[in-house]
């Protein structure tokens, strides 16, 4: 018996690519709402208001101590029965958005506190507002801080868009599914839809990897410098 059939992928090459090309739409999609949603929840976070602490604070515990695949599956057959009716590409992205929206919100908020005080009451110091200050002053070291493990959380985000099948998204999984199903070749289609996956996942990998170098020896300098100056 032939393993790998070359054939079967010419025939539905076209399937495999659409499918590969919905999966990095969906990923490109809600990493940009995510990274944009989750700075308000992180604010939210360590607001003053008890009310808005508790109710941000709720819905990151529920988002993070609850199965994705359970938040898809709620969000597209639990809802319609409230009157709530979305599409599985809606509902697959709407989910993932929320889901990493709670977890990055998390990374923002680590970040943000590790920004030490001072850069706060030097910006008060130079009569900036506090929403001024944060904008360009704390939020930007927080990013720079962040970002190898925002990269990581995207590689995530990347892979889990195959939980998106359960929904009838024809991701790249769920059309390497029924191209299976249909020819009976899995060890071929799933051996083409890991590679697929991995033409994107490693290299990203590797990126990130060059990130958290690059970071800490940017950091690295700036401690050297700053010593260097007190000195």
């Amino acid at each position: 018996m032939e393993l790998l059939n070359f054939s079967v992928v010419t025939q539905y090459y076209d399937v495999l690519l659409r499918g590969f090309g919905i999966t990095i739409a969906m990923t490109l999609a809600v990493i940009t709402m995510s990274l944009v949603l989750a700075v308000p929840v992180a604010l939210a976070r360590m607001s003053n208001s008890f009310l808005i602490r508790l109710v941000s604070g709720i819905y990151v515990e529920v988002l993070r101590g609850t199965p994705l695949v359970l938040q898809l599956v709620y969000i597209y057959f639990v809802l319609p029965g409230v009157g709530i009716r979305l599409n599985g590409m809606v509902a697959a992205i709407l989910a993932l958005t929320l889901h990493y929206t709670a977890y990055l919100s998390e990374v923002y908020r680590a970040g943000i506190l590790s920004v030490p005080k001072g850069q706060w009451q030097a910006a008060s110091a130079l009569g900036m507002s506090r929403s001024r200050a944060f904008i360009r002053i704390i939020l930007p070291q927080a990013v720079r801080t962040v970002t190898p493990a925002l990269g990581n959380y995207f590689i995530s985000l990347f892979k889990d868009t195959a939980l998106a099948s359960v929904v009838t998204v024809q991701e790249l999984l769920f059309s390497g599914q029924i191209i299976a199903a249909r020819t009976y070749q899995y060890f071929t289609i799933y051996t083409v839809c890991m590679i697929m996956y991995f033409s994107v996942g490693y290299p990203a990998a590797i990126f990130v990897r060059w990130l958290e170098k690059r970071t800490s020896s940017g950091y690295a300098r700036k401690r050297c410098y700053t010593k260097g100056k007190a000195a």
